[in-house]
């Protein structure tokens, strides 16, 4: 079951949702707390909205001393989703094929810096999952100087050697997904379940909630195949994490089945002076009840970076 809310907590006012223009791209986003605050970069997953950063989790983050920042990545949600780009065959995203691929995670990078450069952030503590951790992992290889604190969840390097999916599950992420609300809410809950923690099953009508909220900001089933052949057409970024130096943590559950265990535990090795921190029984997922150790994870991270709760936002000018 979910942990309870805090009936005496006073919600942490949002900014609503807004839009950015990069080019071509335009980003959706959402702010929590206050922007005098250190910035936090919340980079969700594939095929993923920025909703999956639960209001709740990003006003915590906030009541913490962050200004927290969560978006959509290009081609889900309500950012920009490319059309006219083309839809990679189940035959191309089996293969890896090169050819599949309308852009790349690195691109996908540079739309986050560009994000920062819209907010007019300088600098921000970054905390990526799943295919965010490896979007988080780019930003830190390209725009090093904007990362104050980098934290990577389930999440791997890019190499075919770990972080491996669990053979029962290809068949789920190349399926066909139904487009009618209660389909769509169905599949949504069994993917949660076949992937999530089975210690940690959190609230089924919680999971229908945020179904259903996704569902009404826009379903995208060929953004995500474009997103997924980005994730299995990059490179191997091992030789590239040796050379950061930020202060960097590795979330990882051992029960995860889609990004298997061992690609936590390559990124920790990788990046030099990382922290692995493995959860029993964590799923693919951040279940309600692992957010205050999630929560002093990513607080942790940003206090080896120097942050403290009443550090100067790192702003531009």
């Amino acid at each position: 079951m979910a942990a309870p809310s805090d009936p005496d907590r006073v919600p942490v006012s949002s900014s609503g949702e807004h839009f950015v223009r990069l080019g071509q791209i335009k980003l959706c986003y959402e702010t929590f707390g206050s922007e005098d605050a250190p910035p936090l970069l919340l980079v969700m997953g594939l095929g993923s909205q920025m909703v999956l950063w639960h209001d709740e989790l990003c006003e915590q983050l906030a009541e913490r001393g962050f200004w927290a920042i969560r978006f959509d990545n290009r081609d889900v949600g309500r950012s920009s989703i490319l059309r006219d780009a083309p839809i990679p065959s189940q035959r191309q995203l089996i293969l890896r094929d090169p050819r599949g691929a309308s852009y790349s995670l690195e691109q996908m990078a540079d739309d986050t810096a560009g994000l920062l450069d819209q907010l007019e952030v300088r600098q921000a503590h970054v905390v990526g999952a799943s295919m965010g951790g490896m979007i988080a992992q780019w930003l830190a290889i390209r725009h090093p100087e904007r990362v104050s604190s980098l934290v990577s969840i389930m999440s791997s390097t890019g190499s075919r050697k770990a972080g491996q999916t669990h053979p029962r599950l290809y068949l789920r992420m190349l399926r066909r997904p139904r487009m009618d609300r209660e389909g769509y809410i169905e599949d949504f809950v069994a993917t949660f379940k076949a992937i999530g923690s089975r210690r940690y099953p959190g609230d089924p009508e919680e999971t229908r909630a945020l179904a259903a909220r996704c569902f009404e900001r826009g379903l995208h089933p060929a953004g995500s195949a474009r997103q997924l052949a980005a994730v299995l057409t990059a490179s191997d970024r091992t030789p590239l994490l040796r050379q950061l130096d930020v202060p960097t943590t590795v979330i990882h559950g051992d029960a995860d089945p889609l990004v298997m265990p061992s690609g936590g535990r390559a990124t920790a090795e990788a990046i030099p002076g990382a922290r692995l921190a493995i959860i029993p029984g964590m799923g693919h997922g951040m279940p309600r009840v692992l957010w205050p150790r999630i929560v002093q994870e990513i607080v942790d991270t940003a206090a080896r970076a120097g942050w403290t709760p009443a550090t100067t936002a790192a702003r531009s000018g």
